[in-house]
This record gives C-alpha cells, sequence and structure tokens, in this order.
C-alpha cells in the first residue's frame, strides 16, 4: 500500500470548494425560527385563549351527553278520568365491542329477552357502538338482567303509553310509536301539546359505558301537557257497547257512532267498529284502524231530507201543510225515473218528512235553481273538511252547482249523488237542535260554551222542522224504533244502496240522525251501519234502535230532566191483563 505524500489534503475537492449563496443560510434560519414561533404561538392560543378544544377532545374519551326523556302528558275524558297515561319502561341496549359473552351468557340472556339466541348474536356481531336488543321491558326484567352483570349490556328509562279504556277508546285516542311519539288519532293530532322537550344531561362514563359521575344537567326536561278532551267515558261506553252488539246482530261490515252536545259543540262520543286493542297491536289491521266516522264516506240518503224542506220553508215555497203529490210513487225527469219505496198520494210537507217520500223531497228541490241549493249544502258543511285536527279526515263529494242536471239535483235532495262522513251529518243537525245556526265542532273539553254560530236557518225554520222530525219517531213514521223511554225525540232514517264498480248493488249504508230532548236539544246522535246483512238493512229497522239505545243512556248520564208524557201500558200477568204504569215517550 502506496503512502499519501506529504502536503496533500483531501478537502480540496472541486465540489467542496464551491460555496453557498450567503442569503441561504439566513433563510433557512428564519423559516426554523417561523415554525418555532407558530408552533409557540398556536400552543399558547390552545392552552391560553382556546381551551375548550383540547378540554372537548380530553371529554370526548370519558364524558357523554345523554338525552332526558320528557313524561308525556296525560289524556283525559271532560271529567277527569284517565285515558292514555305514560309508564315508566326500560330498554336494553348494548356495546358490541365490549358486549363479549360465553354461550351460556348469551343464552341466559336471550331466555330473558324472549328472542332467539341466533337473533341476539347477529345484534351483537354488528360493527357499531350502540345497538338497541329489546324496547320497552318491564322494569323488573331489567333489573332481571342488570343483577346478571353482563359485559357490555346496559338499559335505560323510556315511557311507554297505556290506554285503560282498551278497544272502547281506540280511534279517540289513537296510539304511540316504540319511540313515544304519536301514530294514530288524538295522540297524533295533540302531539306537540303531548310530547313535552326533552332534557340532557352531562355525565362521566368509564370504558364500559357506565356512568360514574353526573357532572351537570344541560337541560331540564319539560314534561308534555295535559289534554283534557270532549268526550264522556261514560257515553263513549254507551256507544261503543251499543254498536259492538248491532255489528253482532245485523251481521254488519263496519259502522258508527257519533254524540254531539248541541249547546257546547263537544263530541261526547266517537266510537267505531271494528276496533282494535291500542295496548296490543301484534294483529292489527288496516281495516280496524280506520276512523270510520271521519275517514269514511257514503251517500247518506233520506236523513238529507230534512235540509231540501228547511230550504224550501225558508224561502217561502210551502209551509209545513202545504199538500205535494206524491202519486203514484215514480217521477220520470227525463231518462232517469225517481220512485218511493212506498207509494203515497198526496203528503203535506210534514207527511213527506214523517213517511220519507223521495218524490215529495225531488219537486221541493226542483224549484230552486241549483246555486242556491248548493249554498245550503256549503253552509251546512258539506263537501269539506270540518277541521277538527284529526288525522285522515274527509270533506266529502259535493260537486258545483253549474254541473248539475235536473236528475242529479232531485236525487241530492234525498241523498244520493253526493257523499259525507258520519261527523259531517251529525255537525249539519246542529241546525234543527240550535235553532237554526251551527256552532264549530270540538274534540277538546269547551269551558265557555259559544252564543252565538254562523246561522242558515231562521229560528221558526228550524223549529218547524224539529217538529216534523219528530213525527218520524211517531206512529206513522219510518223511525218508531227511534222512541226513547221518558222523552221526546225526533229524527230521521237514511237507507242508501252503494255504489260497486260504478253501479248501485244489493248493498245498503242503514244510518240514522236525530236530537233529544225535542223540547230542549241537548245531544245530536247520528248512526252508520256499512252493510246489515242479517235480513234487515232499513235505517229505521237498524240504525234507530241504536240512537235509541244510546241517546237514553246518554240523557240519564247528563242528568237531563224527562220531557215525554207517561202513558199506562197493559202488560199481561198470569193470564190477566193488568194496567202498570210505565214510563214511555209518546
Amino acid at each position: 500500500m502506496k503512502k499519501a505524500k506529504k502536503g496533500v489534503t483531501f478537502n480540496h475537492n472541486p465540489l467542496l470548494r464551491s460555496e453557498l449563496p450567503a442569503w441561504r443560510p439566513r433563510f433557512v434560519l428564519l423559516c426554523l425560527l417561523g415554525g418555532s414561533a407558530a408552533l409557540i404561538g398556536r400552543a399558547a392560543y390552545l392552552q391560553g385563549v382556546n381551551d375548550q378544544f383540547l378540554q372537548a377532545k380530553g371529554e370526548s374519551r370519558y364524558a357523554r351527553v345523554l338525552e332526558m326523556p320528557a313524561t308525556r302528558g296525560k289524556i283525559t275524558d271532560r271529567q277527569g278520568d284517565v285515558l292514555a297515561v305514560s309508564s315508566p319502561v326500560k330498554s336494553i341496549w348494548a356495546i358490541p365491542e365490549d358486549a363479549r359473552l360465553n354461550p351460556s351468557q348469551t343464552r341466559q340472556l336471550a331466555g330473558l329477552l324472549e328472542v332467539p339466541v341466533q337473533d341476539l348474536n347477529q345484534k351483537l356481531g354488528v360493527d357499531k357502538d350502540f345497538v338497541y336488543l329489546k324496547r320497552q321491558v318491564s322494569p323488573e326484567l331489567a333489573e332481571r338482567i342488570a343483577a346478571l352483570k353482563l359485559p357490555g349490556i346496559h338499559d335505560q328509562r323510556e315511557y311507554r303509553r297505556f290506554y285503560p279504556g282498551g278497544d272502547v277508546m281506540a280511534h279517540v285516542l289513537g296510539f304511540t310509536g316504540v319511540d313515544d311519539k304519536g301514530q294514530e288519532g288524538i295522540e297524533l293530532a295533540f302531539e306537540a301539546a303531548l310530547a313535552g322537550k326533552p332534557g340532557s344531561r352531562r355525565v362521566v362514563k368509564d370504558r364500559r359505558g357506565n356512568v360514574v359521575e353526573d357532572v351537570q344537567s344541560i337541560r331540564p326536561p319539560q314534561d308534555g301537557r295535559e289534554v283534557a278532551l270532549s268526550i264522556d267515558n261514560k257515553i263513549q261506553y254507551l256507544a261503543h257497547a251499543a254498536l259492538k252488539q248491532a255489528m253482532t246482530d245485523h251481521k254488519a261490515k263496519a259502522g258508527g257512532v257519533v254524540v254531539i252536545d248541541a249547546k257546547t259543540g263537544e263530541i261526547l262520543a266517537l266510537a267505531n267498529a271494528p276496533t282494535y286493542n291500542p295496548n296490543n297491536r301484534v294483529k292489527l289491521t288496516g281495516e280496524q284502524l280506520r276512523n270510520r266516522a271521519l275517514t269514511d264516506t257514503y251517500e247518506p240518503g233520506s236523513t238529507m231530507k230534512p235540509f231540501t224542506a228547511a230550504l224550501a220553508l225558508e224561502k217561502g215555497k210551502v209551509t209545513a201543510n202545504t199538500i205535494i203529490n206524491c202519486a203514484p210513487g215514480r217521477m220520470t225527469i227525463g231518462s232517469a225515473t225517481i220512485s218511493d219505496a212506498h207509494p203515497h198520494g198526496a203528503l203535506t210537507v210534514a207527511q213527506v218528512i214523517q213517511k220519507s217520500s223521495n218524490i215529495g223531497a225531488a219537486k221541493m228541490a226542483l224549484g230552486f235553481p241549483p246555486e242556491v241549493m248548493w249554498k245550503m249544502f256549503d253552509d251546512l258543511g258539506f263537501g269539506s273538511t270540518l277541521k277538527l285536527g284529526f288525522p285522515g279526515e274527509v270533506g266529502g263529494r259535493l260537486r258545483p252547482a253549474k254541473s248539475w242536471r235536473p236528475i242529479e239535483q232531485a236525487t241530492m235532495s234525498y241523498g244520493h249523488g253526493m257523499s259525507v262522513n258520519l261527523m259531517q251529518m251529525a255537525n249539519a243537525y246542529q241546525v234543527f237542535a240550535r235553532d237554526g245556526d251551527i256552532v264549530p265542532l270540538s274534540l277538546s273539553r269547551v269551558d265557555t260554551p259559544p252564543v252565538h254560530g254562523t246561522r242558515v236557518f231562521s229560528p221558526q225554520t228550524s223549529r218547524e222542522v224539529r217538529q216534523m222530525l219528530e213525527m218520524v219517531v211517531q206512529p206513522g213514521g219510518t223511525a218508531q224504533q227511534a222512541n226513547v223511554p221518558g222523552y221526546r225525540v225526533g229524527g230521521k232514517t237514511g237507507t242508501a244502496m252503494k255504489l260497486v264498480g260504478g253501479r248501485y248493488a244489493n248493498r245498503y249504508v242503514a244510518s240514522f240522525v236525530g236530537i233529544a230532548p225535542i223540547s230542549d236539544p241537548r245531544l245530536i246522535v247520528a248512526v252508520m251501519i256499512d252493510e246489515p246483512t242479517n235480513g234487515k238493512h232499513y235505517g229505521g229497522d237498524v240504525a234507530a234502535p241504536i240512537f235509541a239505545q244510546v241517546t237514553g243512556g246518554a240523557l240519564r248520564t247528563l242528568g237531563v230532566a224527562p220531557d215525554a208524557p207517561l202513558k199506562p201500558l197493559q202488560v199481561a200477568r198470569q193470564g190477566a191483563a193488568t194496567p202498570v204504569v210505565v214510563r214511555e215517550a209518546m
């Protein structure tokens, strides 16, 4: 190996001899100083000025904000009886990552929750931070699960709605879902008032999700308000029981009963069939859910005739004693022929209503321009919703007057060619119970009754028609089975064929709308039975007896004094006729 020559250096490489620009080291130094200053400034800002950022990041590891559910408001009837109330329950939930259960623990938990083991394993195997295992379990069951001390399994407080009246109040109240939010009926219509506003609280949790400390209450919950309905629990039960029995007796498809306080416009009862139990909705169907008194329409039939007579009286075309020739029981208008169920000869206007003559009603109606008749229907509330705020309410069908043909105007005088719901019919009969005016209906209790409503007919016209309605339930009328012992009542029957595929078929809707007592009307009761199939289909045979049963019980419940005279009845005793004084309406 050769030795390096003396005087030779190794830093004389040409590359090393090239000098760097003088500004470059200064620039690098300034960049380093600037970066350091930025880091110092950022640290000072985060720790001195905006310290909430780091605190929030830290708290996210151990602190949580939990929702504090508000208690849903109670629903009561007009007397304060509870119709719907929320009971505390628990929901079982899990953190799948922490829920490491052995097969024995899984089987034990699945048995308590009454779910298949396979379904439970599937829920615990999802890639989520939170999963419900079962909602709305009883507090006792939640305690039994908590006693197992299973990792990752927790519970939280919720509320479940309970309806003491069961199927009696189903279509009035509706129900809430699993999240305690209204889905049908009053529960949905009054959701904003009933629900309240949930609160929140900040807590400290350990790594397993257990709350170890309450830090603060951020916002206290605001419980929902109590809602007092106009419904009378006792009258509702009467309507429900009478309708249920009628459905069985007449083998009907459906039906409804509405009871209104004529003094205040309050809805005292609203019953539908078929119905359901809102506490157990496992096998609930759409047919059961329908609140038919508000959501289903039908052709009202002869229950419309009193309005036709009232219009003729109001316009001075007739008086109660004006003779109308209804012979021979048929009438041809254009190419169509209308007829009476039973032929009549000459009838007074009052008898046209009493005996329910289509010919008499049609002749009165054809004496008016269509616009006059349409306006009366519109003033009565037909063709538009009553704006009760109830879900699914419909307004029925009332075509513009300019499209009416003479035959259509004639048939509408006795309730064909238009459609209504049962609540609209009860609402319209206010004009006869309230001396000619109509007040808005209410599902909420009315503390201050309205003094005046919307005027439709004069008091004189209303009273005259009221007398005609009383004749309907007397001998010679179509609804003698509507009589209520001890009270003077009146009303009108309706029997309408149903349209099936655009044609009238041998399917009927039997109805009756009445008021009581006639001397000082307090109640309006409307009854509708859809497709009775047990041999009877006339309103006087099917719907009128329901009216009598509901009205009699409701008047006694309200303490309304009897206004009918008494007469002795002959009651057979041991083969002999013995006079016994019994209360009966004349």
